[in-house]
């Protein structure tokens, strides 16, 4: 009787401890639009993620990006985000206009990637070949409170303009865009992305187009942390010179809430599998580790701040 009883309180006690032995973590990984560059990059992280963590369980959410997915850091809504460096500026800040009613505080930063370049892009047959062609003219200038929309606010504010000015202002994703472009009821577009990006491979592989540069003037009108950029020749099909431009970082970003051992790992298991991200995106290919802490507008997140301590990336 007695060692029957030590029995079955082993028994039990070894039913309560397996779900803490196998303990899942999960990570929601917030992106963008699925035809933008957050999104397969994002995939290729939840990949590596769900491969290379134990007991981790990964879950790719596609999202109106930068804004958003900081919002949603805030209340527990993900694990890891991409996002702007404006808009996580704006957010750290408590930014109302850009859309936060109130400071971010939760946001903690793992890694600044790679550089979202301004993309103005106009259908040939718009006559759009400067910013001030835009005026009277129909822009899609990305969903509501996106990060592109904060851009396009600043590009447009930087040359004198603003949304007063274009003859009709269309609050559309990337893919969106592009769809009305082909069916010639839209005049262009902006796009914050990576360069190469899918939505504007696929227009100038179907329309004729007008790559739009933004002069190093008016990006130094906006200051940090917009930097002058070229949009290399043959970037698009037809795009057979260099375009200046407007470049703005972008960041992997995380929440207070994630643990230290988490945010390590994530942190670490970026820079261990680039190759996998320049796969999965060529913008990939940009991301490098010693530009990784620099200059973030918001707090390291502590595990991500060990990772390069170790690196020697921080001293």
């Amino acid at each position: 009787m007695k060692f029957g009883l030590i029995g079955a309180a082993l028994a039990a006690a070894c039913v309560l401890a397996a779900p803490q032995a196998q303990a899942q973590q999960f990570i929601n990984v917030l992106t963008g639009g699925t035809s933008g560059v957050y999104y397969p990059l994002g995939v290729a992280i939840s990949k590596i993620y769900g491969d290379k963590i134990a007991n981790v369980k990964t879950q790719v959410q596609a999202t109106k990006a930068s804004v958003e997915n900081l919002v949603l850091l805030q209340r527990g809504g993900g694990e890891i985000a991409f996002s702007l460096g404006d808009s996580l500026k704006a957010a750290w800040e408590g930014d109302e206009e850009a859309g936060f009613k109130s400071k971010l505080d939760k946001l903690r930063v793992i890694a600044a990637i790679y550089p979202n370049y301004i993309q103005i892009v106009a259908t040939a047959d718009s006559g759009i070949k400067t910013l001030a062609d835009l005026k009277g003219k129909s822009l899609s200038v990305g969903a509501p409170k996106s990060g592109t929309e904060l851009n396009s606010r600043a590009i447009l504010k930087a040359a004198g303009m603003d949304y007063k000015d274009i003859g009709k202002v269309e609050y559309l994703p990337f893919a969106e865009s592009v769809d009305l472009m082909k069916n010639r009821q839209l005049s262009a577009t902006l796009q914050s992305a990576g360069l190469g990006v899918a939505s504007l491979k696929d227009l100038s592989n179907s329309s004729e187009i007008t790559v739009v540069s933004v002069p190093k003037a008016v990006v130094d009108k906006i200051g940090p942390p917009f930097v002058a950029a070229t949009i290399p020749a043959g970037t698009y099909k037809g795009q057979d010179q260099d375009v200046p431009t407007a470049a703005v970082v972008n960041y992997l970003v995380t929440s207070s809430a994630v643990s230290d051992e988490l945010a390590y790992q994530m942190t670490k298991l970026i820079f261990e599998n680039l190759p996998e991200l320049a796969n999965a995106h060529a913008a990939g290919r940009e991301i490098k580790l010693e530009n990784a802490a620099a200059g973030s507008p918001a707090p390291l997140h502590p595990g991500a701040a060990r990772y390069y301590t170790e690196k020697g990336v921080l001293k």
